[in-house]
């Protein structure tokens, strides 16, 4: 039977006549997305209560990354960017000669590189090696060892679209003081997220989380708070206002979460939006979008097989996310090609990712396979 779109692709903006396969590059305008900016408009020109009426939208993203996260909504802080979180801890762990972190040689730069000054301190960066465009979780936790104090991988690749066993990586790390920090860019929104299973969950809204650029919500959990120090501060993680005055000492206290990620105003346009957007992933069913997606990627992986193209993407279910990736040369100009066709995917670095969401269906799939005929 074919699939049909969980949510009408007429919701969002500019996909008349168009196949819309790269979320995750930069997903689609949601039309709902207006209404969000009208609020904003009035509530910000409307002084004292428009601006705490804008925070109370704040707090109820909050709550919902909350929800969708399985994690307390204090627990959450809003940074600029999912590359932000990763940086958090390589500034704000006390790092020591011969320590160690674990990562894979195929992970997102933002997260193998976020720790790039810190070899000058004599910590080791340890890139496990994937096998066959599969990383092992096995192999993550064999390079652990007594000195490692972080494991940071993506939930889900940027490249290949596998999903990692964050539940294995957890448990697997159980007896070892090794904190586990997770990229949920390419998993928030289309699949389940469990951000209590890490110490450092944090993901990019532009993607799957159907919101845009400019805020980042992160999970930091109890352990993590308590071995890390901030690093950035301002009024908003400080104990300066009301209780301070205007005249400053030597001496502040810090505020615990969620305030303690955030050193200045959040981006709040942004933070509406991605609670506008949260709304409808929570309305349709995380668990309903990531059976779609996995669907969609089954049919995405068998179409290109027919025209003989190598999948790089894991065959197990419970590995597919919503992308599905295949390898090739010239990435870019198959790109241009499609789009020709009106057909949007996202290509780099020697592959082709396609990113079938809640707004996708087999129609797409086809399309897709009809155009690759006519330009292969």
């Amino acid at each position: 039977m074919a699939l049909l779109p969980l949510v009408d692709p007429n919701e969002f903006v500019g996909l008349e006549g168009i196949t819309h396969l790269c979320s995750g590059g930069e997903s689609p305008w949601l039309k709902r997305q207006r209404t969000a900016y009208d609020l904003f408009s009035s509530l910000k020109s409307a002084s004292y209560s428009g601006r705490n009426t804008i925070y109370e939208h704040g707090e109820s993203c909050r709550r919902k990354i909350g929800q969708l996260w399985n994690a307390p909504a204090n627990r959450i802080g809003f940074l600029p960017s999912a590359a932000e979180g990763m940086n958090y801890l390589a500034r704000g762990i006390d790092w020591q000669p011969g320590d160690n972190i674990v990562t894979t040689n195929l992970e997102f730069p933002s997260v193998a590189y976020a720790w790039k000054n810190l070899p000058e301190l004599g910590v080791e960066i340890r890139f496990v090696p994937h096998q066959n465009w599969i990383v092992e979780e096995a192999d993550l936790l064999a390079a652990v060892d007594d000195r490692t104090r972080l494991v940071a991988v993506s939930q889900v690749s940027f490249y290949t679209g596998q999903n990692l066993d964050i539940a294995q990586l957890a448990e697997g790390l159980t007896n070892h003081k090794a904190l586990l920090a997770i990229d949920t860019t390419h998993a928030s929104g289309v699949v389940q997220v469990d951000a209590m299973a890490s110490d450092l969950c944090v993901s990019s809204s532009y993607k799957w989380l159907l919101a845009t650029h400019g805020t980042a919500p992160c999970y930091l959990s109890e352990k993590a708070e308590e071995c890390t120090r901030a690093t950035s501060f301002g009024w908003r993680n400080l104990a300066v206002w009301p209780s301070q005055g205007a005249e400053r000492v030597a001496e502040v206290k810090e505020h615990p979460m969620p305030q303690k990620l955030e050193a200045g105003n959040p981006a709040m346009v942004v933070i509406l939006f991605l609670e506008q957007a949260l709304d409808l992933i929570l309305e349709t069913g995380i668990d309903r979008i990531e059976n779609h997606a996995r669907d969609l990627s089954n049919e995405v992986s068998q179409g290109l097989a027919a025209l003989d193209i190598n999948v790089i993407t894991p065959t197990a279910r419970s590995r597919r996310s919503g992308n599905t990736c295949f390898l090739l040369e010239d990435a870019p100009e198959l790109v241009g090609q499609l789009a020709e066709h009106q057909v949007y995917v996202w290509g780099e670095y020697g592959r082709v990712r396609v990113s079938g969401h809640l707004y996708n269906g087999s129609a797409d799939v086809v399309r897709l396979c009809d155009a690759l005929k006519e330009i292969l």
